[in-house]
């Protein structure tokens, strides 16, 4: 009887160190193919701003919709193979397209006496958000999975926001909108990489989508913000 006892309790460390040493390998993995993504966004955006790439300009509503519809595709693609070498290839896909999309905003910005100093600012600013979120979700113990749900409701509200004003091009809406995107996006951060350190999120590659996202959004958004208030024309 007290062998059994032995075993069963010097099972349980074991176990709990298992765990924390995956939690760690899904976390630097998740760390290392994030700054992997970046390189095809730079590249993408690069060739969009040199190129003028273009997505429905004309249209909006049908630009918002068709990325919507390619974004999720590719999202679902990456998901239905984050198993395997596949997975990783679509997300660098995903990046490089993301990153054609982010050259309109970036052409717009470099058409401000100030855009590049906004542009850095944006780049700067983001860092410090992840940076700072990123070390709070993975040093806390506390558990930040009830806010998932309200961070979802807030994604929504901002998609069809977003897509409200695809029609009606309501400046003020525009920034309330981005506004609302940075600070969802920053506390999904914080949900994101705390849900890797709780064993919430186990593959690496499914990980390293969301932080993207995360990242992507506040990027431009914040951009957005700082080129509706400190932009300077010629």
């Amino acid at each position: 009887m007290q062998q059994n006892n032995e075993h069963t309790w010097g099972q349980a460390p074991t176990t709990i160190i298992q765990g924390s040493l995956q939690q760690h390998r899904v976390l630097r993995n998740t760390y290392f193919l994030l700054a992997l993504t970046m390189i095809p966004t730079v590249l993408g955006a690069l060739i969009g701003v040199q190129v003028g790439f273009s997505f429905f300009a004309g249209s909006p509503v049908i630009s918002f919709l068709l990325f919507l519809a390619i974004a999720w595709g590719f999202m679902w693609g990456i998901e239905k193979n984050k198993n395997s070498g596949l997975g990783v290839a679509l997300l660098l896909g995903f990046t490089f397209f993301m990153g054609l999309m982010l050259s309109g905003i970036l052409r717009v910005a470099l058409g401000l006496s100030n855009g590049g100093t906004l542009i850095a600012l944006a780049a700067g600013g983001t860092g410090a958000i992840f940076v700072t979120l990123a070390g709070i979700a993975s040093t806390t113990k506390r558990d930040f999975s009830n806010l998932g749900k309200f961070l979802f409701a807030g994604m929504i509200l901002i998609l069809v926001a977003a897509l409200a004003n695809a029609f009606f091009q309501i400046p003020l809406l525009s920034v309330v909108i981005s506004a609302l995107a940075v600070a969802i996006f920053s506390a999904y951060i914080l949900f994101d990489i705390n849900s890797i350190v709780q064993g919430g999120e186990t593959n690496y590659i499914s990980a390293t989508l969301k932080v993207y996202l995360d990242i992507y959004n506040i990027f431009v958004n914040l951009l957005s913000l700082l080129m509706a208030f400190t932009g300077q024309r010629d």
